[in-house]
């Protein structure tokens, strides 16, 4: 192993970390800054040829020393916010060097392969990893990205709970419960009467709407359902209505809604009551994981 490039190796790695630490802490370091912390990381690394320095490769060094590359990359205003950064540090170094390790032993063909790097010497046991500068990038970028979508991910998912809250309509004798997703971008309102609309997933009502009607809310034929309402008689006639609104890439068109008669939302723990309100019909699935089966007006969580 030459020296320059396992420098340039510890360079890029290094460089990766702190980059991705950055992007886990909503950082936003200077490049230079950035590049001198993974540069004093690769020197480190160096020093490892130089036996009369072992003893700077203690774990009370190596500690010392990510702190203080973690200090030239982003710098230090208060101590909790340093030692959260250097927190995802680490996370981010164990992420990186599980993903690499797994992969290693992953891509191995039978036992044998397993057996060659293993070493016993005076009694114990020696793991040694043989790969190439190509195959440590890829893992570690692999190991990296996976990282990065599990977490964007687990935000996202957090985010939505945040906004979740349980819902509960009566119509009648029918009391119906789910959970709705609070969206302050909703601003759909019957335009003759100012009430504002909260979308439902229309199959939650499967077993009080006729056979045929779920097929036509999702083809957005409903006009016609109103229409052939003679030939086809429904308990909830009387409470029907529709709303025009205008779909993304879409024209105008119409959702068929119900007028119920209390709608109850439940936020941890905080109730919200109202009776002007419609329950707007959709024919599809509003969340793919099946997180919420509603869409809160933000009018109805209003103190």
């Amino acid at each position: 192993m030459y020296v320059d490039i396992m420098f340039l190796r510890e360079l890029l790695v290094d460089g990766a970390i702190l980059l991705t630490t950055a992007w886990v802490r909503h950082l936003k370091p200077r490049h230079w800054r950035v590049l001198l912390a993974a540069a004093v990381g690769g020197c480190y690394v160096v020093l490892m040829f130089y036996p009369q320095l072992s003893f700077m490769f203690t774990l009370g060094v190596k500690v010392a020393m990510s702190l203080v590359m973690v200090w030239i990359a982003f710098g230090f205003s208060t101590v909790q916010h340093y030692l959260r950064t250097v927190a995802a540090f680490y996370a981010v170094n164990f992420v990186a060097a599980g993903a690499i390790l797994g992969i290693y032993y992953l891509l191995m063909q039978g036992s044998g392969e397993v057996w060659r790097t293993i070493t016993f010497v005076s009694g114990s046991m020696h793991v040694e990893l043989k790969m190439g500068l190509f195959y440590f990038l890829a893992a570690f970028c692999i190991g990296l990205y996976i990282y990065r979508t599990v977490l964007t991910q687990k935000r996202e998912r957090e985010l939505v709970h945040t906004h979740l809250a349980e819902v509960t309509i009566t119509i009648g004798e029918r009391t119906e419960t789910c959970v709705g997703l609070i969206d302050t971008g909703n601003q759909l309102y019957d335009p003759l009467t100012r009430t504002p609309v909260m979308v439902m997933e229309a199959s939650v009502w499967e077993a009080d709407l006729p056979p045929a009607w779920l097929s036509s809310i999702r083809s957005a034929q409903v006009d016609r359902l109103v229409a052939g309402m003679d030939s086809q008689p429904f308990i909830w006639q009387d409470r029907l209505r529709l709303v025009p609104y205008r779909g993304v890439n879409r024209g105008s068109q119409f959702m068929l809604a119900l007028k119920p008669d209390h709608v109850e939302v439940n936020r941890e723990g905080q109730v919200f009551e109202t009776r002007k309100v419609l329950i707007g019909l959709d024919g599809g699935k509003l969340a793919s994981d099946g997180a919420y089966q509603a869409i809160i007006h933000p009018s109805m969580v209003r103190e």
